[in-house]
């Protein structure tokens, strides 16, 4: 165990030629990351659960209220044994020759078997509320984190003249270690609440993002790329409160105003996800100074698998904002599982009893309505 340890951490893994952990102890009252010190994000994660709990009671849903944010009533499925034991083991989703199937042990029609299953499904659906609540809390979360990015960086930039992002040398500031915590621990609470929070069609997505952002936060912190890390946490912060803002305003309804911010933040996004920095500044310029390593590599990437999400969801909301710049009123999320209607079904049972027994006309005209009373 020893001999792996030592293999582990050895020097040229983690560091360049010339550097190693030696260079992190404290000295001259310079203080360094230690790996200790990651352990606080545990209880930091905890405390954001906690958090974010009286949060959305005391503020999101007074908020919503205010804003108008209500859910449609919905419909609940009948109970029957039959189709909920298929609903939960086989499918949410039967094939045509499973509905009749159903529909022939049930003693139900096809019509009213597809019609369960619709209605069982939206039940499983999260509300608007929901929705919204999960909105506000990141919105208020990531504007935060932002203009403490910010402040860190003004900070930093005060304390050393150094113009290098990519240092093994620059000392801890107490405002860095706090910004890197309190992320790192955020991103640690997203991961344990993930199985509760509203599932999207980029769920697989949403959770190889959560833990690159989390290596790529910890190894940062761990070999002392302090400065690059906070550079790339404010970068992706630019623009996520914009996101959810965007969100809140389409959950209550103020199309407009949403469309507006959606725009802003589809042209942030890209800016900043896309354009600014990111690469160049950990891949690039660390060239000029340094020669590769291991740790260099697995750094990049990590950040090489942002930047493939980042292109995956630049695509989502380029195609988001083509559909309503046209003059549509709604910008719909291409990742939420939106919700069924049974107006599909209300169509065609209209259909059914206006549609005459004997054709569409007879002898060339159109038939009578046979609803109204005979009179002798």
């Amino acid at each position: 165990m020893s001999r792996l340890s030592e293999l582990i951490w050895a020097d040229w893994i983690w560091f360049p030629e010339g550097h190693g952990w030696a260079d992190l102890k404290d000295h001259d009252d310079k203080v360094f990351p230690k790996t200790w010190d990651l352990w606080a994000t545990i209880p930091i994660a905890l405390c954001f659960l906690v958090i974010r709990q009286i949060f959305e009671r005391t503020v999101a849903i007074p908020l919503a209220s205010l804003l108008g944010v209500s859910d449609k009533q919905r419909v609940c499925a009948p109970p029957n044994p039959t189709l909920e034991s298929y609903f939960c083991s086989t499918s949410k989703h039967p094939t045509q020759s499973s509905l009749e199937s159903l529909s022939k042990q049930t003693g139900c029609s096809v019509r009213q078997v597809q019609r369960w299953f619709r209605r069982r499904r939206n039940q499983d659906r999260p509300s608007k509320l929901k929705k919204f609540r999960e909105a506000s809390w990141r919105f208020t979360f990531y504007l935060l984190a932002f203009f403490a990015g910010l402040a860190v960086l003004i900070d930093v930039s005060t304390v050393s003249e150094s113009d290098v992002s990519f240092s093994f040398s620059q000392p801890l500031l107490p405002s860095q270690y706090w910004y890197y915590v309190i992320e790192l621990g955020f991103y640690v609470s997203l991961l344990f609440s993930v199985a509760s929070d509203v599932k999207r069609k980029d769920f697989k997505e949403q959770i190889v993002h959560h833990v690159a952002t989390i290596l790529l936060i910890s190894f940062s912190w761990l070999v002392n790329y302090i400065r690059a890390g906070t550079l790339i946490m404010l970068v992706h912060d630019a623009s996520d409160y914009l996101m959810e803002s965007a969100k809140m305003f389409n959950y209550a309804g103020w199309r407009k105003t949403c469309n507006f911010i959606f725009t802003v933040f589809a042209a942030v996004f890209i800016i900043t996800r896309l354009v600014i920095l990111i690469i160049h500044t950990t891949w690039v310029y660390p060239l000029t100074l340094y020669p590769p390593f291991i740790g260099f590599y697995f750094f990049n990437g990590l950040l090489c698998v942002l930047q493939i999400l980042h292109i995956f969801w630049a695509a989502l909301i380029l195609r988001m904002v083509v559909k309503f710049l046209p003059g549509n009123d709604i910008v719909e999320d291409e990742r939420s599982d939106k919700e069924e209607t049974e107006s599909e079904d209300e169509d065609e049972d209209r259909e059914r009893r206006e549609k005459p027994k004997n054709g569409h006309m007879q002898n060339g005209h159109t038939p009578l309505n046979n609803n109204h009373r005979k009179r002798y």
